[in-house]
């Protein structure tokens, strides 16, 4: 599996240019799955339902089934935070695997910078990041010696994507 991922600021637009790449990738034949890492405690299952009941009941792992969708959760129970490479392990196969999150993994990254956020950019501390895409003029991040690429142009992101990992475009 193929693993490329996305840094940036929280609301930068990672999620946004994400959603619109997945068909992009599905559309040259390739499958998809994504990863994303949070910083804050998430719960998929909701007090009174009877997986929520299990969990809180002690037990490790909680798969729901249905005939459109499955869910697999598991309780850390105290345990670290599993690594990128623990997850991936986790996923079913599949050609292209994008990670939301992670930003200090060694996995290429593409950032979203938007200077209007007034946010400093983070490729100068992470050398996994590759390329940037933004809503600047392209070129316009002048001490970034990294290929700059408008955001907006989610064809022209896709298949630089594509191409670094030695993908078909």
């Amino acid at each position: 599996m193929k693993t490329f991922g996305f840094a940036g600021y929280s609301g930068a637009g990672k999620t946004t240019l994400i959603e619109q790449l997945i068909p992009r990738f599905k559309a040259r034949g390739l499958s998809v799955s994504l990863i994303k890492h949070t910083h804050h405690n998430f719960d998929v299952d909701h007090p009174g339902k009877d997986s929520y009941r299990h969990r809180a009941a002690g037990a490790g792992e909680v798969l729901l089934t249905c005939d459109t969708r499955w869910v697999l959760m598991h309780e850390l129970q105290g345990q670290p935070e599993p690594s990128l490479q623990d997850q991936l392990g986790v996923l079913s196969p599949c050609d292209l695997v994008l990670v939301e999150g992670f930003k200090q993994t060694t996995i290429p990254k593409l950032e979203v910078h938007r200077p209007a956020h007034g946010k400093p950019p983070i490729w100068p501390d992470n050398p996994s990041v590759i390329v940037v895409a933004t809503d600047a003029a392209v070129g316009q991040l002048v001490d970034c010696p990294l290929p700059q690429l408008d955001l907006n142009d989610v064809d022209a992101i896709a298949t630089f994507i594509l191409k670094h990992l030695e993908m078909p475009c």
